[in-house]
């Protein structure tokens, strides 16, 4: 059977949320759970999720509200 292909992400729906966790720490989460990480600076976080996006700027938003990971498992 061949591999599944993800269609690419719209331009309009933002592929990474960078935020604060309950602890402070800086998160850059990806918005269908595949890729993120704790980042020392919202700067690191913002510029992980830039590269990992082409550094398309309508893909990254900055969330006010607290952010977590879904771990799954």
């Amino acid at each position: 059977m061949p591999p599944t292909i993800e269609p690419p992400f719209p331009a309009h729906q933002p592929r990474f949320i960078v935020g604060q966790d309950g602890l402070g720490r800086w998160l850059a989460v990806e918005t269908h759970g595949l890729a993120g990480g704790i980042f020392r600076s919202c700067k690191d976080a913002i510029h992980y999720a830039e590269g990992e996006t082409q550094r398309r700027p309508e893909a990254v938003v900055i969330s006010t509200e607290r952010v977590e990971f879904a771990w799954v498992g």
